[in-house]
């Protein structure tokens, strides 16, 4: 009973937000954090899951901006924590956005298109790039990416492999 009851609660909050809703029964359950694998550069990380933000982020260093042919672009450092190797990517610039930070302030971020797999789904989200060393998972995956695919358990981590399912055939590293 509490289940349904919990299912019904779900749909019903995110029709009422608007939100494209998906069946629930084809939705996968993740867990708080997740390991997740960057399609570019080919890395597997940890990424914290928090449906409380509406736009992913991303652990990115010497992040600079440019433009090239009348585009915004923007180039960027990215560490894999376990081997300390760095990997500099190149993403056409979506937007700039500004976060109100905790304690008032306000800071402004790039926005690029990646590729991530998790739970067996390939996502191209948008991720804002800012240094996130003093926090414990490199990425953190918002609602915005997890909304029509995923329900997130609080009370449990690493339900999921990071692969992308059946599109793992000839990528190396998935």
């Amino acid at each position: 009973m509490k289940k349904i009851f919990v299912k019904m609660f779900f749909v019903c909050i995110l029709s009422v937000a608007g939100t494209a809703v998906a069946e629930t029964s084809d939705l996968v359950i993740l867990g708080w954090v997740e390991k997740v694998y960057l399609v570019d550069p080919g890395i597997e990380i940890e990424a914290k899951l928090d449906t409380g933000a509406e736009t992913s982020s991303l652990d990115a260093r010497v992040i600079k901006k440019f433009r090239k042919g009348g585009k915004r672009w923007v180039r960027f450092a990215v560490t894999d924590r376990d081997s300390g190797e760095e990997f500099i990517l190149v993403r056409k610039r979506i937007r700039t956005i500004g976060v109100i930070q905790h304690d008032g302030s306000t800071q402004t971020r790039p926005v690029v298109l990646l590729e991530v797999c998790i739970g067996g789904e390939l996502l191209k989200t948008e991720v804002s790039l800012i240094g996130r060393t003093e926090f414990d998972y490199p990425l953190l995956l918002g609602r915005s990416a997890l909304a029509l695919f995923a329900l997130v358990d609080p009370g449990s981590d690493f339900l999921s492999e990071p692969g992308c399912g059946s599109q793992d055939q000839g990528k190396p590293g998935l």
